[in-house]
């Protein structure tokens, strides 16, 4: 370690720290301006082909899911659409790989990366199934992993998922550090990064993103081969924006350029996630809003100088449900198709029994992921924590569910329904946010390039928008907060 262990110093060595451990030189993307960065040239810096990454995955117990289709769930969905409407709904299983989830995408190339570098171990910070799937492909490769998770509040109250995953991540050997709420995750990650020479198994990096790619790949491959035709949509949970992202690129890369790309979080407004108050008031540890907006609105605000997971780029739609929703969801998945899965992974198979709707009944639509389950991670233990935290449990509307306060499951499936996000505010929110950063000042032809790319919107409305949030010193000097605001 390099001496000063003072939370000042190791914040201060953070660049270094991150070039070292994450083994890419960001400084080589950058641009200048310091607004864009070749997000193309690091989103395929990875030294791997797709099929590279799919013999790496495959030889490592991860990828070549099913796809299966949910007759019953789909013919329910088609009693309360229009007449003609109500697509067919796929669910693909990526329960079906090591660990459980989707994640074991995401940890392949780190870990490969990890053991073509010479590096001793790795090192995650989450709280979710990342931390088992860091764990399970460390294991394969017979390197040591390190999980850091933020599990509970100053009562000592642990999130029963969370808790469920902490045993996930030392059943495959992994020793994990549990932590309660607060600032301190990055700075130990940090710190233990230096002290032992691990590498950096971020879910921001391109390795991560990467390895999603196959997943959307996948999902278009077969339903061409299959159908004949691409889906009409994928349905993604969308939290940190890397399952939006690889997905996306993974779809685009098999000529899926039609299908509409949807992210799908839970509603968790008005619950703070680095709150200790708020922290156990939630039944979801991601796919929220909690972090499905600051990530849209500010991509970079993660644990590498450069996400490479970043949402604006490739949403074509963004909606929300309610956890009351998501949790009848689960249990329609159980009871009509027998699938017990979830129940994070189920806030997109909510959504697509709403956006099923609109589509015709010869249209796929495809719940692009599922995840294991375990007696932490059910229902009932979720719901346990949220009556002992005062949270009323009930069946009700829509808008009868109030995050923290109270959970009101639909009484039929056609009571179920979705918010769509304004994806113009979360634009301008991104906009006005590089406004405080930079100044009042003109923007280089690179810069509009990049944030055209970067909000997914033509180049010639960037100029306009530039000049009315953030030209003006009013403008600059405002409160960049909210997904909105």
């Amino acid at each position: 370690m390099s001496g000063d262990a003072s939370y000042q110093a190791v914040m201060a060595r953070r660049g270094e720290i991150m070039r070292r451990s994450a083994g890419i030189d960001y400084d080589a993307f950058e641009q200048d301006g310091g607004i864009a960065f070749d997000y193309e040239g690091l989103a395929t810096s990875p030294p791997f082909t797709l099929d590279e990454v799919r013999r790496i995955q495959q030889s490592h117990k991860v990828g070549e899911t099913p796809l299966w289709e949910l007759d019953r769930i789909s013919l329910l969905i088609r009693q309360t659409a229009p007449a003609g409407k109500g697509a067919r709904i796929f669910i693909k299983d990526e329960a079906a790989n090591a660990a459980g989830s989707f994640k074991a995408r995401r940890a392949s190339l780190c870990l490969a990366q990890a053991a073509e570098g010479g590096f001793p171990g790795v090192i995650a910070a989450t709280s979710g199934n990342y931390g088992a799937a860091v764990a399970s492909q460390a294991a394969i490769y017979g390197l040591k992993a390190l999980v850091l998770q933020e599990v509970f509040d100053s009562a000592g109250r642990g999130q029963p998922e969370v808790l469920e995953k902490t045993r996930a991540c030392e059943a495959y050997g992994a020793e994990v550090w549990q932590l309660t709420v607060g600032p301190e995750l990055f700075y130990i990650q940090l710190l233990l990064l230096e002290e032992t020479g691990y590498f950096n198994a971020s879910l921001y990096t391109p390795y991560a993103t990467m390895g999603i790619e196959t997943l959307g790949h996948e999902i278009a491959t077969e339903c061409l081969e299959r159908f004949g035709r691409a889906p009409a949509a994928a349905v993604i949970t969308h939290s940190g924006g890397g399952n939006v992202t690889g997905t996306a690129r993974g779809l685009r890369r098999a000529g899926a350029d039609s299908t509409a790309v949807i992210g799908a979080s839970v509603d968790l407004t008005g619950l703070h996630m680095a709150s200790d108050t708020d922290f156990n008031r939630k039944s979801f540890t991601t796919g929220h809003t909690g972090f499905g907006f600051p990530f849209t609105v500010d991509p970079d605000r993660v644990d590498v100088p450069r996400n490479a997971a970043r949402g604006l780029r490739y949403l074509d739609r963004y909606v929300t449900v309610t956890q009351g929703e998501v949790f009848y969801a689960t249990q329609l998945l159980a009871d009509l198709e027998g699938l017990e899965r979830g129940p994070a992974g189920n806030t997109s198979l909510a959504a697509a029994m709403v956006l099923a709707r609109e589509f015709g009944e010869d249209e796929i639509v495809v719940v692009q992921e599922t995840e294991y389950t375990g007696a932490g991670k059910h229902p009932t233990a979720q719901l346990t924590l949220a009556r002992e935290m005062g949270i009323e449990v009930t069946t009700g509307a829509r808008e009868d569910n109030v995050p923290g306060q109270r959970i009101a499951f639909p009484r039929s499936a056609g009571e179920m329904g979705v918010t769509e996000v304004d994806l113009s505010r979360l634009r301008r929110s991104y906009l006005r946010r590089i406004g405080v950063r930079v100044g009042h000042r003109a923007l280089l032809p690179a810069e509009v390039e990049f944030l055209a790319a970067d909000l997914h919107v033509p180049a010639d409305t960037i100029a306009p928008e530039w000049e009315q949030l953030v030209a003006s010193p009013d403008a600059v000097a405002g409160r960049a907060g909210g997904p909105g605001g």
